[in-house]
């Protein structure tokens, strides 16, 4: 994928809905953190040792390529635009953190999306990596074979008493991230999340928004990650988020099944509802727009709605924001209105090409 083509393409391949247990679990995605002897953290570091990192990251993506049997690119944040920089977050390529002090930051990304290693965030080093579906294992395999390739080339900050060595001491031990987007309309709807949120915790699991900490709940999806990564193996985290994602999904399955058993005619009514508004509408905001297609997304997945792909729902998480659309425009400089009319018109657009009424 070229880079024009990451900006503008919506449906990314790790949000496809290809993946296993898709009509819950949008996607899965393992973060490694690590960081480079004898170099401070980024912010600590000067932009001499700040540019050495990334003289080194670069040196080894021929390595990473053979390694891994995928082509990367390497894109310097501060030369993309703010629009551009923006886009690569509403597509969890990069986090916010990443275009705060854009300068000396890169960001290395493979020709199917699915890795990207962000180089001088908050550590000299984030690997992620991401699937479509709910599958941890395949991603961890992943990043450690990225890691392994990284560790063969560079010295990587580690102790045996306290494991890999990172910024935020709470990523101590392993370095470890590994984190699931649920879309549980039927946990919302039934009024269970909160139930459901407070064991997460007592778990050891974070809950959070589509983008991550600090983030708000839009479009009823939730980001479940682990908080622990120092005593724990990376599979030992691996297996506990697991179970817990398949725990979670047993009671919105059934959240949703009762609901519609019990309210079929309330149910299969709101769903046509933001169906019609979304078909229709002229002016959406950006989370108006989120709230319905979760609601329209539950109805495909219930078999109320047969015409449309499911796939249209994680198309329009991208397409949909607002960074997105400005993006799509050569100048940038989309009115709020105008923004939620394009956004109404891309809607539009993509229900017209993937319903067959």
């Amino acid at each position: 994928m070229s880079q024009a083509e990451l900006f503008i393409k919506p449906l990314t391949s790790w949000m496809d809905g290809s993946g296993i247990d898709s009509d819950i679990v949008l996607s899965s995605r393992v973060r490694l953190a690590r960081n480079i002897c004898q170099i401070p953290f980024p912010n600590r570091a000067n932009i001499a040792q700040l540019s050495k990192v990334e003289e080194n990251v670069e040196e080894i993506i021929p390595e990473l390529a053979e390694a891994t049997g995928k082509t990367y690119q390497s894109m310097s944040i501060d030369k993309l635009s703010t629009l551009e920089r923006n886009v690569l977050v509403e597509k969890h390529m990069i986090s916010s953190n990443h275009i705060m002090n854009p300068e000396n930051r890169l960001v290395i990304v493979s020709e199917d999306d699915k890795i990207s290693i962000m180089v001088n965030e908050e550590d000299h080093l984030r690997i992620q990596c991401m699937v479509s579906g709910l599958d941890l294992g395949a991603t961890l395999e992943m990043a450690s074979k990225i890691d392994d390739t990284i560790e063969a080339k560079l010295d990587i900050a580690f102790t045996e008493d306290m494991g890999y060595l990172t910024s935020c001491p709470t990523n101590l031990g392993t370095g470890l991230r590994a984190s699931v987007m649920m879309h549980l309309p039927g946990l919302v709807f039934t009024r269970q999340i909160n139930k459901i949120m407070n064991a997460s915790t007592q778990l050891g699991l974070a809950v959070r928004g589509l983008y991550g900490e600090g983030s708000e709940v839009i479009g009823n999806i939730f980001q479940i990650s682990n908080q622990l990564t120092l005593g724990f193996s990376e599979q030992e985290t691996i297996d506990n988020l697991t179970s817990a994602v398949l725990e979670i999904m047993t009671h919105e399955r059934a959240a949703r099944k009762a609901l519609y058993a019990q309210s079929p005619d309330v149910v299969s009514d709101k769903v046509w509802r933001s169906y019609g508004v979304l078909k229709y509408a002229r002016t959406i905001t950006g989370n108006e727009a989120l709230a319905l297609l979760s609601e329209v997304r539950m109805g495909i997945d219930l078999n109320i709605i047969h015409n449309v792909p499911a796939k249209v729902f994680n198309e329009l998480l991208v397409s949909s924001r607002g960074n997105y659309l400005q993006n799509l425009k050569d100048n940038g400089n989309l009115s709020p209105n105008e923004i939620d009319r394009q956004r109404a018109a891309m809607i539009r657009e993509v229900l017209m090409n993937g319903s067959n009424d």
